[in-house]
């Protein structure tokens, strides 16, 4: 159980990590959200994670809001 702790915490920094790369790259913000999100989708695709566009949606804001 505590080796899912410690993947979870190093996927979550990974994801949080490439976001906050991603946002200080000078994009405009429209095609930054774009990459955020297809790299999300791509994530969540590899890793059989079954969200709606909604709950992508939401996960992009918080790591959006967290790199800030």
């Amino acid at each position: 159980m505590k080796g899912l702790g410690i993947l979870g915490a190093f996927i979550g920094g990974a994801l949080a990590g490439a976001a906050v790369g991603i946002l200080v790259a000078p994009d405009k913000g429209s095609t930054t959200r774009e990459k955020i999100s297809g790299t999300v989708d791509d994530f969540l695709k590899k890793h059989n994670i079954k969200l709606n566009r909604k709950e992508v949606s939401d996960l992009v804001d918080d790591l959006e809001d967290a790199a800030e």
